[in-house]
Order: C-alpha cells, then structure tokens, then sequence
C-alpha cells in the first residue's frame, strides 16, 4: 500500500492506494469512534462490495447502516439526496457518525453533500470504486449534486477524513467506465504535468488493458498532482481551476444531451479537444500539440467529437452558468503547452464558437 497525504492543516488527510486494501480494517478503524457509520452505495456497487466492507467495518468494532441509491448520473439529484437524509434521519445517526461513499463519482458527491449537510456536517470517508473517482472526484473535498439547467451547480466543500483506494476493484469495471476513468487521468497530464503525459502516451495500451502496475501509477501520480493543487487552493479561487481543463465543454454536454447519455469522462476527453482547439485558435499552442491531445484522447478510445446535436450556440448558452464564470464571462482553461493550463477570462467568442465546430461531429465510438 501507498498512501499520499492532503495537507490542510486540520483538515488533512491520507489517501490509501493498493490492491486489495478495502478488507483492511485497521484503516477504517481511526475514523470511527462511536462504533457506528452509514454507507451510501449503488445498486451496481452493492452486489460487489458492500459485504465486504460491512465486514471490515465490523471486524475494526463498527455498525453499519447500509443505504442503496439508484445507479448513473440521473440519480444525482435532490430527490436521490432526500432518500440518503431520510435514511440517516429514521436511524437516529447523529453528528458523531460518519457517511462511508463506496462506489464511483456519483455516489462520492452524493454522499460527501449528504455529510456537508446533515445536521449542519457529519464526518465521511471515500472508498471509491471507479477509476475515475480514485484519480479525481474522490479527492479535494467536492460535493454536490446536479439541476437541469447546470452540472454540479449545488454542493459544498467538506473534506473526507480518508480516500481508500483498492485499485483491485477496478477488475470488474466496464471497458467503458474503465476508459471514462483514462479519460481525467489524460487530464492531469495534459493540464499539469508533461511527463506524466509522455508516460501516458507510452502506457495506454497497458492501462486499456487493466495492467495493475500501470493502474497503480495512474491512480497515485494523478492524486499525488491533485494532491498539491488542493492544498494551494482548497476552494478553487485560482489554480485549482486548471483541474477543469476541458470540464466547462463536458458540462454543457452532459447537460445538453441529458444526465448518463455520456458519462462524464467521456464528455471530458471531447470538452479537452475543444479547449485544446481553442488554446491553438488563441495561439498558445501549435498544430503539434493539438495533434498530440486529440492522438493520445484518440489512443484512449474515447470521443474526439463532441455531440453533432449541440450547435455551438446552445455549448455557449449552457456554459453561461459554469461555475469558472465570474462577472458575467465564462473564463475558458486553456493550454499554453503539454503539460501547462491556464486560466483566461478574456476569450474572445468567436474563437470559442470556432473550436466548438472544429471538434464537434460525429460522435467517436463509446
């Protein structure tokens, strides 16, 4: 096992990374105290996991209240989130007792707003499941849900008390998800570190194909990269936007198409060919670049393409409530290099408009 540390002061803390550490109860044991917890899980999850959890947990003294949630995207909502506090509610858990997230991005957020909220915040501890919420989600603090008009656009920042990632469950993820998740580890390269990238462009075949020290190494330099950009900007007031490299087109298109129609790292590989179209449209970088995002996105087996439905009207209208907006303009992160984002306010929108329907068409195979 590996463990990488989230320096915030008071509220840091470790993220766990191995292959079969999800039964290992001595790392459960220092979070709970009252000998209570209440998992959220899915009902994709469940069949997999949630047994073996609940006997972790009770072999280090603990008590669990199991809570299953619908599976996929849609089920992100106020009305998933009022089943979750309802849940906690009937069963009396107190401020002492903290939420347990196992399962991927969806069930993180969930899960972590649920403990923001209920009884004005509750302790929780992420054990995701998907590689996507191992490399990403699980990490920084980010909770929330979605609303028809916008992704994401309520939550909260509450930071979990642990991440405990067991890279062994990525065993039975779909080929899909699997590459969904290939998808936000790209990001990290592309947006923040070069070489990381040159390792992905020499590693994703071994990684498609499950390759467990490839998984390992993704899993860890992505969080090791997250890591120190959270504890420069827990609250995303200036570098931790470049995490979103490419987010501000995914979400208009997970919006515009409709919550699960994509999953969401899917929208994020077309959204980084859009924002790397831009960053050359801008003249930050060359045809070269470009070239080596949209080959390596290409390699991964995931969209170049975004949906041929959304007119580049409709991407700007849904980007109006994007969360990097500030005084009214959507602020685009862009690529000076491989390797190098950074976040302009100043974009001018025929540009904009140009990369949407230079990397719009048909959609890659999914």
């Amino acid at each position: 096992m590996q463990s990488i540390g989230v320096e915030l002061g008071e509220r840091s803390y470790p993220i766990h990374i191995g292959s079969g550490i999800l039964d290992d109860a001595s790392l459960y044991a220092p979070h709970f105290e009252t000998g209570r917890a209440a998992i959220v899980t899915n009902t994709v999850v469940a069949p997999l996991y949630l047994e073996r959890l609940r006997r972790a947990l009770g072999a280090a003294g603990i008590k669990a209240l199991e809570i299953v949630v619908p599976d996929g995207e849609q089920a992100k909502d106020w009305r998933t989130l009022d089943k979750v506090l309802d849940a906690l509610l009937a069963a009396r858990c107190d401020r002492q007792t903290p939420l347990v997230a196992l399962g991927g991005g969806v069930v993180g957020d969930l899960a972590g707003f649920a403990a923001a909220i209920y009884q004005r915040g509750v302790p929780f501890v992420q054990v995701p499941t998907t590689l996507l919420a191992q490399v990403d989600s699980s990490v920084g603090g980010k909770t929330g849900i979605n609303h028809p008009r916008g992704k994401n656009m309520i939550g909260a920042f509450h930071q979990p008390l642990a991440v405990i990632s067991d890279v062994a469950t990525l065993a039975t993820l779909p080929a899909r998800e699997l590459r969904a998740g290939i998808a936000e580890v790209i990001k990290h390269g592309l947006a923040l570190d070069e070489a990381f990238a040159v390792w992905l462009e020499a590693s994703i075949g071994n990684l498609l194909s499950g390759d467990t020290d490839a998984l390992t190494h993704a899993v860890r330099r992505s969080c090791e990269l997250k890591a120190a950009v959270v504890a420069a900007d827990e609250r995303e007031s200036g570098r931790r936007a470049l995490l979103n490299f490419g987010h501000t087109f995914a979400h208009a298109i997970e919006t515009g198409m409709g919550y699960g129609a994509w999953l969401h790292g899917e929208a994020v590989a077309a959204g980084m060919v859009m924002a790397a179209e831009l960053s050359m449209r801008s003249g930050l970088i060359g045809e070269t670049d470009l070239r080596r995002v949209r080959e390596l996105i290409g390699r991964a087996e995931l969209p170049v393409a975004g949906p041929s439905e959304l007119s580049p009207e409709r991407y700007l209208e849904l980007m109006a409530v994007d969360k990097k907006a500030a005084r009214g303009r959507v602020r685009f992160v862009v690529l000076e290099a491989v390797g190098r984002a950074v976040l302009r306010a100043e974009v001018n929108e025929r540009l904009v408009r140009e990369a949407i329907s230079a990397a719009t068409g048909a959609v890659a195979a999914r």
